[in-house]
């Protein structure tokens, strides 16, 4: 029997880490259960950080290529060296664990390396690959566990021709041909990495718009902007099956999701990305008496307790959207609500981020939910055609789009297309955590020239009319 601790997690993705490391700063006596060699989870070793590498290698290899000229850079054609490339993504993946590594034992947290189960309250079982298990004593327990690539029935996945994200960001040679089977945030950002370096994109989507629960306004010209780089788009289409020739290529069978003729398209890599799914395997939940949800996640309270006393879960296995900045936030707030704080995490102003180029961002209502609640809404709109920072930096695709109440002025959400979205979301992220209104925003001053400068023209669009259009 371990020492006495006043909170395990298990697993130590950015949920699980950051809710480790507040605690720890909070006095809390700290232990992390984590089945990998590694810490920091899907998104830090397989996900999110890998991936930015790659979209930003890749961005640049394709700019070398396309648009160095028109800047007066003249350059021979850049040469591809995939495996530098993924040498800087694994270099990239290593600074990022080894820095929650060196986190973990500043704030003396304590690390068991295994799969975690739960027997009961206050107890977590730790089975290492080796050796005997070991259980540990502890007052409360957070759920952690994130989530896993979701996978469609009869579709066998080898990470090598039939991949998921896993397997599309440690591809050995550029695809002649990639179908990508969901045209979701995953789907399209691995898309456009392996475009970017040569392959041929076709995109398979149920539904019959790209990014589903982001503003449809929005997925249309974005959509476009992603045809004129050269990728396809089937839409409303679903893949019945994907065979395996003996030349190694793939033969996907499509068909329109409401039924009709099946079309064959021919692949080097089929990409599964329909979305992930909660993974609570193993941490025999049932026999603790956790409560579940009909989707397989546990249903917890305003305060992220499960049904059981002393047994909590954050992050991809509770409901919301599966992001690492709602899950860190929600370590957060659990960290500080079990140690006597108001731990308060603010679901209408999480923002999302498609870290395509351009990129999409957004936070707040779109104007589709906005319509179906019956709010009398109003837009403010302005495109980079109009900025002057943008056309400096051939940087003029997309545009932003703010909504706000039409009695109160209150901004109820802000969308953007364009170069650095992510980045620049933040100031309406703010804005909207202390329920400012479109006119604070269109008084604020902003550095000239810079895209920021956008964001207040849309703003001023809400009231008598942006300056520059």
């Amino acid at each position: 029997m371990a020492d006495q601790f006043d909170l395990t997690i298990i697993g130590s993705g950015p949920g699980g880490y950051v809710c480790a490391i507040r605690a720890a700063q909070l006095g809390l006596k700290v232990a992390v259960v984590e089945k990998w060699p590694t810490l920091g989870g899907t998104c830090l070793n397989i996900g999110c950080i890998p991936s930015k590498a790659l979209l930003h290698a890749s961005e640049l290899f394709e700019e070398a290529g396309h648009g160095f000229k028109a800047l007066g850079i003249d350059i021979p054609a850049p040469q591809l060296n995939l495996p530098q490339m993924m040498h800087h993504k694994a270099d990239t993946v290593a600074s990022n664990v080894g820095g929650v590594d060196y986190l973990f034992k500043k704030n003396k947290i304590t690390v068991f390396r295994g799969i975690g189960s739960i027997p009961a309250a206050g107890k977590v079982l730790v089975t290492p690959q080796s050796g005997p298990q070991q259980e540990i004593a502890t007052k409360n327990i957070v759920i952690a566990t994130g989530s896993v690539s979701a996978n469609l029935p009869g579709i066998a996945i080898d990470e090598k021709t039939v991949v998921t994200s896993t397997g599309a960001l440690t591809l050995d040679k550029v695809p002649g041909k990639l179908l990508v089977i969901g045209a979701g945030v995953i789907g399209l950002e691995l898309g456009s990495v392996w475009a970017r370096l040569g392959a041929k994109v076709t995109v398979v989507e149920y539904l019959d718009r790209i990014l589903p629960g982001m503003d449809s306004e929005v997925a249309r010209q974005f959509q476009r902007m992603l045809q004129k780089q050269g990728m396809e788009f089937k839409l409303s289409s679903k893949v019945a099956g994907i065979d395996k020739l003996e030349n190694g290529a793939l033969q996907v069978r499509v068909e329109p999701a409401k039924g009709g003729d099946i079309e064959l398209l021919d692949a080097d890599v089929a990409l599964v990305a329909i979305g992930r799914r909660p993974f609570t395997d193993g941490l025999g939940l049932d026999i603790a008496g956790v409560a579940m949800d009909e989707r397989g996640r546990v249903r917890v309270d305003g305060h992220y307790k499960s049904s059981v006393d002393g047994i909590y879960a954050i992050g991809d296995v509770i409901a919301g959207p599966m992001l690492a900045h709602k899950a860190e936030d929600e370590g957060i707030a659990v960290a500080e609500i079990l140690s006597g704080q108001a731990g308060h995490v603010n679901y209408s102003a999480i923002p999302s981020v498609v870290y395509t180029n351009p990129e999409v961002a957004s936070v707040g209502k779109t104007e589709d939910e906005l319509k179906a609640d019956g709010v009398n809404y109003k837009i403010g709109k302005f495109p980079f055609t109009a900025n002057g920072r943008a056309k400096a930096m051939l940087a003029t695709q997309g545009f932003v789009k703010i909504l706000a109440d039409v009695e109160t002025d209150r901004v109820l959400g802000a969308h953007i297309v364009g170069k650095n979205a992510g980045e620049m979301i933040h100031e309406l992220v703010t804005l909207m955590e202390f329920s400012g209104a479109s006119e604070d925003l269109a008084r604020t001053t902003h550095a000239h020239p810079t895209l920021s400068e956008a964001i207040r023209e849309a703003a001023l669009a809400l009231g008598d009319g942006a300056i520059h259009i």
